[in-house]
């Protein structure tokens, strides 16, 4: 996992130690890269030049680096880091398994075996849990 931004290497330390570490315990358990002029930003189609910064965005990309998932949310929206975790034990297990995963699966539930006889009949078998 990384997270990129166009801010500094400094603006991070910065704000991991007055902002985050009041959130938090320990610091970011991952790499903050600096994309200073959104080289990365652009190549993903998050950099806003005209403000000089990338939108929030969030790419789940395989280990063969194929873009799985894509999540571009405004600055007044925050992120749901549960639902990015699920995201990724939902690719984990598929990859692991060639399961297909229904929507809200968490992990533990049932998943489906992929084959031409699920088409039109995945309510046959996915029973989603009511909330």
């Amino acid at each position: 996992m990384l997270s990129i931004s166009v801010d500094s290497v400094f603006s991070h330390k910065i704000w991991e130690e007055t902002e985050l570490s009041k959130m938090i315990d320990g610091p970011v358990p991952f790499p903050m890269l600096s994309d200073p002029g959104g080289k990365i930003g652009t190549h993903y189609g998050v950099y806003d030049e005209k403000g000089g910064v990338n939108v929030r965005g969030r790419f789940l990309i395989d280990p063969d680096g194929v873009i799985q998932a894509i999540e571009i949310l405004s600055p007044p929206v925050g992120r749901n880091t549960e639902e990015l975790i699920r995201q990724i034990k939902a690719y984990q297990h598929h990859q692991k398994t060639g399961e297909v995963i229904p929507a809200a699966w968490q992990p533990g539930d049932p998943t489906l075996k992929p084959r031409t006889g699920l088409a039109g009949n995945v309510w046959k078998e996915w029973k989603p849990k009511k909330k």
